[in-house]
């Protein structure tokens, strides 16, 4: 073996040469490069009449059925709550410009009918009162027991009362 080369410092003829087989091999490639065409075109002639023939044609969806459907049903929630929210701010416009006299129109058939609701309750009552009459005869004894439990433990405390 030929240590001596290994240690010793090249010549600039040496390293020179050296560069040029180490720039050579790095840009020599491995194997050789095939190179593919960047379009096919079919010659074959097509048949005079009848249907052609089957050709493979590969399915190049990018979204799955169901991922579709669901972006559909998305697309139709968000424009009918679009509608709804319009509508909402229809009202609230409207409402946001109410002056007194609109409110009392709008309030007038309610107040109508809460009259006559009312007048029809009152009537119903005074005729049930009419109706019943309850009379107590007899003495009459009140009792009135009060039992007091308190239970006390801590911070946290009961207190159970029973009146009878």
């Amino acid at each position: 073996m030929d240590f001596d080369r290994i240690t010793r410092p090249l010549t600039d003829d040496e390293a020179k040469a050296e560069a040029e087989r180490i720039i050579a091999r790095a840009y020599q490639p491995e194997k050789p490069v095939r190179h593919m065409p960047t379009s096919f075109r079919d010659d074959t002639p097509l048949p005079a009449y009848g249907d052609a023939p089957p050709v493979h044609q590969d399915d190049k969806r990018i979204v799955p059925a169901w991922a579709a459907g669901i972006a559909v049903a998305s697309i139709g929630v968000g424009a009918g709550i679009t509608g709804v929210g319009c509508g909402a701010w229809l009202v609230l416009q409207g409402l946001a410009s109410v002056t007194l006299y609109g409110v009392l129109m709008v309030t007038l058939p309610f107040a109508g009918a809460a009259m006559v609701a009312t007048a029809i309750g009152g009537a119903i009552s005074k005729a049930r009162n009419a109706v019943s009459k309850t009379v107590y005869e007899g003495p009459v004894v009140q009792n009135t027991q009060i039992n007091n439990n308190s239970h006390q433990r801590g911070m946290f405390s009961r207190t159970r009362n029973d009146v009878r």
